[in-house]
């Protein structure tokens, strides 16, 4: 099987640290950053590696969540982003990019794997629906 890389934006810690075990234990590649500049660096860096983005919204610094998914939009019009945040979730319709998916703090962590492994999906179907 192909590995499959998800860059994991969270600047909390403890919760960095749950969702990136989780995601490896589901058998992803995690590349685990605490702030939306480095996610954006990150993306610069290893665009064709990023399969998906699981991204908080608010970070300490700019850019925000938001901003990091729709920088990844321009890379890759298609690429899966699952949003998680304590507050922001209202704000999802006008701000999040489309085919997105965002999922409210607390959550419980089969959830992070359903979404991202649902996008993923619908983006593996898509593409050989093309072919």
């Amino acid at each position: 099987m192909e590995s499959v890389t998800i860059l994991l934006a969270e600047d909390e810690t403890l919760l960095l640290l749950d969702f990136e075990d989780v995601l490896k234990e589901a058998g992803f590649v995690v590349l685990a950053v605490t702030s939306g500049k480095k996610a954006v660096e990150y993306l610069k860096a290893a665009e064709s590696s990023i399969a998906g983005i699981v991204t908080d919204i608010r970070f300490a610094e700019s850019p925000s969540g938001w901003d990091v998914a729709r920088f990844a939009r321009e890379i890759d019009p298609e690429m899966p982003v699952v949003y998680i945040s304590g507050d922001s979730a209202p704000d999802w319709a006008s701000q999040g990019v489309p085919k997105s998916i965002m999922i409210e703090k607390p959550f419980v962590m089969s959830q992070l794997i359903v979404a991202i492994s649902q996008l993923l999906n619908d983006r593996t179907a898509g593409a050989a629906a093309l072919e």
